[in-house]
């Protein structure tokens, strides 16, 4: 009876979760990743799942959700002509070799090594959202090798070590090269692709200790399939907020939560 309580708080904090993360990824544009990885280890922490590889669950299952959403969204930016497939071609073969590098380094650390890495970047990540200026510009083009590489392996190993898509990293970073923002956010959601497919494909080899039931690998299939179903439902409520009132202000106060939740995260293994 206790297991099956606890089958069921589960799904229901799942369904929650899932829920939020599709309303603020419509509304603020942000990756889901951003949001779930820290739901999904509060969550399964909270159930008593938290073994000492918990953090490489909550990774890989935000990554395995990714393949399906960016999937999705770059098909629908295509359909606008809005993609850039040259970015996409150049810098994808380092996004997919970084990503697997990333999935190789990330199960072989500890939970407390990734929620130290989720912490410091995604506390930047939250600085950046508050206080970066639109207006600000590395270059006035995309840039070329040899600097195209080692940015485009930065975005692919940090964004699979914190099972996040391209979008966190990959929208400021191209629109710092002077792209614009809709097709920054476009051509983005085929870096979620290009990163999420392949690191799940590592994270499924390498079961994870302590891992929630009906876990695969590392990937737990209720959090993916749950999540999946309530994202794809709410992120056009979050689409239809972010058109009726404006989203700046929100913007912030996402990025003053997103830096508590990382700062917390941070303070769960140092203090």
């Amino acid at each position: 009876m206790a297991e099956i309580l606890s089958h069921w708080q589960m799904i229901l904090a799942l369904v929650a979760i899932g829920g939020f993360a599709g309303v603020v990824g419509g509304l603020l544009g942000v990756g889901g990743g951003i949001v779930l990885v820290p739901a999904f280890f509060y969550c399964f922490d909270a159930l008593g799942y938290g073994g000492g590889q918990i953090m490489q669950v909550c990774v890989a299952t935000s990554l395995a959700t990714i393949v399906v959403t960016s999937l999705r969204s770059v098909a629908s930016h295509n359909r606008k002509g809005a993609v850039d497939w040259t970015v996409l071609k150049s810098w994808g073969p380092w996004l997919v070799i970084s990503a697997a590098i990333g999935v190789f380094v990330a199960t072989r650390v500890s939970s407390q090594a990734l929620q130290v890495v989720f912490g410091v970047l995604a506390g930047l990540a939250g600085l950046w959202m508050a206080f970066g200026r639109d207006s600000a510009r590395l270059g006035a083009a995309m840039p070329g090798a040899p600097l195209r590489a080692a940015l485009a392996s930065s975005v692919g190993f940090f964004s699979a070590m914190m099972g996040i898509g391209g979008g966190t990293f990959g929208v400021p970073l191209m629109t710092l090269f002077s792209m614009p923002i809709h097709r920054a956010v476009a051509t983005a959601s085929g870096f979620g692709v290009l990163i999420a497919v392949p690191a799940v494909a590592g994270f499924l080899l390498v079961p994870a200790e302590g891992a929630p039931p009906y876990t695969l690998g590392a990937v737990n299939g209720p959090a993916f399939l749950v999540v999946i179903g309530t994202t794809l439902l709410t992120t056009p409520w979050g689409v239809k907020l972010a058109h009726a009132m404006n989203p700046k202000p929100l913007k912030r106060a996402f990025a003053v939560f997103l830096t508590l939740v990382a700062l917390n995260m941070l303070r769960k293994v140092f203090f």
